[in-house]
């Protein structure tokens, strides 16, 4: 009995988190304006919030492989993807420019404390989120392997279709 408890509630703490609002914490973007997260939106559509680290090598390769779509996939489903730096402070400076370098059109915050990472109880990188056009986050996914930004853009267009 105690075991399928624990099970039960484990499961309901997933699913309350999955459909939780953002946390509110205040980042800046790679101009040094300041954003709060749980302000963060697409004009009622979802949008994709991808953590990820210069030195990551599976984050840039998503990275890289969602901007080679990105463009068909904003005309396709107006998604947006906003990609937050986890970089520490020491290292921010190579976060614009290694954007720059590869030419990502997306809205990049930086979280060089970690505050937003660890508000979502997240471990590890590259970490998803999908964020329904009511600001509920309805996806996570963690890791990358080549191919699965097909899996994401699969869940926008199920959300859009709602």
């Amino acid at each position: 009995m105690t075991k399928r408890f624990y099970l039960l509630a484990a499961f309901l703490c997933f699913m309350g988190i999955a459909n939780a609002q953002l946390p509110s914490i205040v980042l800046k973007d790679l101009n040094g304006k300041s954003v709060r997260t749980d302000t963060l939106s697409n004009n009622g559509k979802p949008f994709i919030i991808d953590f990820f680290a210069t030195w990551c090598k599976p984050c840039n390769r998503e990275l890289d492989a969602i901007s080679e779509v990105y463009d068909e996939w904003r005309e396709e489903t107006g998604v947006k993807l906003i990609a937050v730096s986890i970089d520490q402070a020491q290292n921010i400076n190579k976060v614009k420019p290694l954007v720059d370098n590869h030419d990502w059109d997306y809205e990049v915050l930086l979280d060089p404390n970690g505050d937003f990472k660890r508000a979502l109880g997240i471990q590890m990188i590259p970490y998803v989120l999908i964020v329904d056009g009511k600001g509920q986050i309805v996806y996570k996914h963690n890791g990358y392997t080549d191919g699965a930004e097909t899996e994401l853009i699969e869940k926008v267009r199920e959300l859009i279709k709602e």
